[in-house]
C-alpha cells in the first residue's frame, strides 16, 4: 500500500501541466533523435545538459527520460526503413524489419515496433515500480566492501560488454578512472594530477566529458572519416496490422518483455544481449511458413520481439541506477552525470532523501509511455521527414549547441579548449573501436568506488581481508572473476574441441 500511495503521489505532480509539457517534450525530442542515424539519446542528453541546469531538477529529470526512452522508439523507423540502426540495440531489429519494408510492409513492422515498444516499457515500468524500493532497501543494508565490490562489478561487466573487446573496455575504463582522480583529494585534501593548473583544482566536470566525447566527438568523426552517403528510404505505406500480425506479435512482445527486463535489472549493461537472445528465441519458436519468412520475406516476431526486449531492458535498467548509483549503458551513465549535476546522488538512500523525486520521475515512465505510443503510430510520417535534413546542417546545429552550453556553465575558455581535446580523444576512441561508455562511469564511479574502498580498509583496521571475510562481498567477487573468466575458459575449450576437426 505504500508503494501504491507514493505512486499516485508521484502522479499528482507528474501531471502538472507543466511536467507534462516537459514530459511531452522530452518524449517528441527523443523519438527525433532516435529517428536520425547516429544521433543516440547520450548525445541529446549531454548536449543539452548545460542548458537545462537552471530548470527545476523534477521537470529536468522527466525532460531527460522522455529523450531516453523516446529515443529507443524512434530508433526503430530508421532501422526498419533505411536499415540504418542508430542505436546498437537497434541491430536485431533491422534484421527482419528493413526485409518486410522491401516487401512493401513497412507500416506493420513499424506499429508492431511501436506498440511492442509500449508493453515492454509498461511491464518494465511496472518492474521498476514493485522492485526498486525493494532493493533500495536492500542496498541500505550494505557496507562499504559490498557497495566497492558492486562497483568493481559494474566497472567488470561494463568495460567486457560494451566494448569488442576486454582489454579495449578495461582501458577505456581506466581512462576514465584516472580522470576522476584529478583535482582534490577527498580526506587529504592534496591538489592530484592538475598539472598546477587552478581550474582542474574542482576536477572536470562530467557535463564536459560527457557533452565532448559524445557530441562533438560525433560531429568531428563524422566530419574526418564519414563521407557523403545516398540513402535510400523504402516506401513507408499505411501503419496498421492485420489480425494474422496481431496474432503473431502479440506472443513476441510478452516473451521479449520477459527476456529483456531482468537484463536491465542487473548492473551488467547492454542491450545487444537481450535483443540477439530475443531475436533467437523467435526464431527457433516459429514453425512452417512463419519461420520460412526469417531472413527472407521479413518476420513480423523479429521485430516485436526484440523491440520488446530493448525497451523492457532500458527501463528496468533504472533500477541499478536509482538504487544502487550504478550506470550500466552511455544513457544511464549521462543521465547520473545529470543527477550529480543537481548535487543528487543515486543510490540507497535515494527512495528516502530524494522519495518524492523518485515516485514522480517512475509516474512520468507511465505517462512518457503513453505519449509516445500516440506520437509513434500517427505521426510516424512526420519523423520520417528529419530524414531529409542534411548531415551537415544538423551536425553544425550540434556543434555550436554544445559548446554554447559548455561555454555558459562557466564562462571559462579553457572549459572550451577541455571540451574540443575530449572530443579528440573521443574521436581517437571511435577510430580505433574503444568504447566510450566506460570512460564516464569509471569517472563518475570512480571517486566513490575510491571513497568505498578506503573506508572499507578502515573498517578492517588497514587489512584488505575485509573484502574476502563477508560473505555478500566475497560472492560478488566471485561472480567479478567469472565474468572474466569463464567466457576465455569457453573459448579455449571450444578451440581444444575443434582442434582435430580442424585437422
Amino acid at each position: 500500500m505504500d508503494i501504491l500511495n507514493a505512486l499516485l503521489a508521484g502522479f499528482a505532480t507528474a501531471a502538472t501541466p507543466v511536467n507534462l509539457l516537459w514530459a511531452l517534450f522530452g518524449c517528441a525530442l527523443g523519438t527525433a533523435v532516435g529517428v536520425l542515424p547516429g544521433i543516440g539519446p547520450a548525445v541529446a542528453v549531454a548536449m543539452l545538459l548545460p542548458i537545462t541546469a537552471k530548470v527545476e531538477i523534477t521537470a529536468s529529470m522527466i525532460f531527460f527520460s522522455g529523450i531516453y526512452y523516446g529515443a529507443m522508439y524512434g530508433g526503430s523507423t530508421t532501422s526498419i526503413l533505411l536499415n540504418t540502426p542508430g542505436e546498437t540495440a537497434s541491430m536485431v531489429t533491422a534484421m527482419e524489419g528493413n526485409k518486410m519494408a522491401k516487401n512493401g510492409r513497412a507500416g506493420a513492422a513499424l506499429a508492431t515496433a511501436a506498440i511492442g515498444s509500449f508493453v515492454a516499457g509498461t511491464i518494465a515500468t511496472v518492474v521498476v515500480t514493485l522492485f526498486a524500493p525493494y532493493v533500495a532497501d536492500f542496498a541500505v543494508r550494505l557496507g562499504p566492501p559490498e557497495y566497492f565490490m558492486l562497483m568493481v562489478l559494474a566497472f567488470t561487466t561494463v568495460s567486457a560488454v560494451l566494448g569488442q573487446s576486454t582489454v579495449r573496455g578495461i582501458t577505456a575504463l581506466f581512462v576514465g578512472l584516472a580522470a576522476g582522480c584529478i583535482g582534490m583529494d577527498q580526506i587529504s585534501g592534496a591538489a592530484r594530477y592538475t598539472g598546477g593548473q587552478i581550474e582542474l583544482l574542482d576536477g572536470i566536470d562530467i557535463v564536459l566529458v560527457a557533452v565532448g566525447l559524445f557530441a562533438v566527438a560525433e560531429v568531428l568523426y563524422a566530419a574526418m572519416y564519414e563521407g557523403r552517403v545516398v540513402e535510400s528510404r523504402n516506401p513507408m505505406g499505411r501503419v496498421h496490422m492485420t489480425a494474422r500480425d496481431w496474432k503473431r506479435s502479440i506472443p513476441a512482445w510478452l516473451r521479449g518483455s520477459v527476456i529483456g527486463a531482468p537484463f536491465g535489472c542487473i548492473p551488467a549493461g547492454g542491450t545487444e544481449i537481450p535483443t540477439f537472445l530475443s531475436y533467437a528465441t523467435e526464431k527457433k519458436l516459429a514453425k512452417g511458413d512463419d519461420k520460412a519468412e526469417f531472413g527472407k520475406e521479413g518476420a513480423i516476431e523479429g521485430v516485436a520481439g526484440p523491440e520488446a526486449a530493448n525497451n523492457a531492458t532500458v527501463t528496468a535498467a533504472l533500477i541499478p541506477l536509482l538504487t544502487l548509483g550504478i550506470p550500466t549503458s552511455n544513457t544511464t551513465a549521462v543521465l547520473l552525470g545529470a543527477f550529480q549535476n543537481y548535487g543528487i546522488n543515486p543510490g540507497p538512500q535515494l527512495f528516502t532523501t530524494s522519495a518524492a523525486l523518485v515516485w514522480t520521475l517512475i509516474a512520468s515512465l507511465y505517462i512518457g509511455n503513453l505519449m509516445l505510443l500516440v506520437l509513434n503510430l500517427p505521426m510516424v510520417g512526420l519523423w520520417v521527414k528529419l530524414l531529409k535534413i542534411p548531415k551537415q546542417q544538423l551536425y553544425a546545429g550540434i556543434l555550436i549547441f554544445a559548446t554554447v552550453g559548455a561555454y555558459g556553465m562557466r564562462q571559462s575558455a579553457f572549459d572550451l579548449f577541455l571540451l574540443y581535446g575530449i572530443g579528440l580523444l573521443g574521436v581517437l576512441m571511435r577510430r580505433f573501436s574503444f568504447p566510450t561508455a566506460p570512460v564516464v562511469i569509471g569517472m563518475i564511479l570512480g571517486p566513490l568506488a575510491e571513497a568505498q574502498m578506503r573506508n572499507a580498509v578502515a573498517i578492517g583496521e588497514g587489512s584488505w581481508s575485509i573484502f574476502v571475510t563477508r560473505p555478500m562481498s566475497l560472492g560478488v567477487l566471485v561472480v567479478v572473476l567469472a565474468v572474466l573468466v569463464l567466457p576465455r575458459a569457453i573459448a579455449w575449450l571450444q578451440r581444444r574441441r575443434d582442434w582435430p576437426r580442424e585437422a
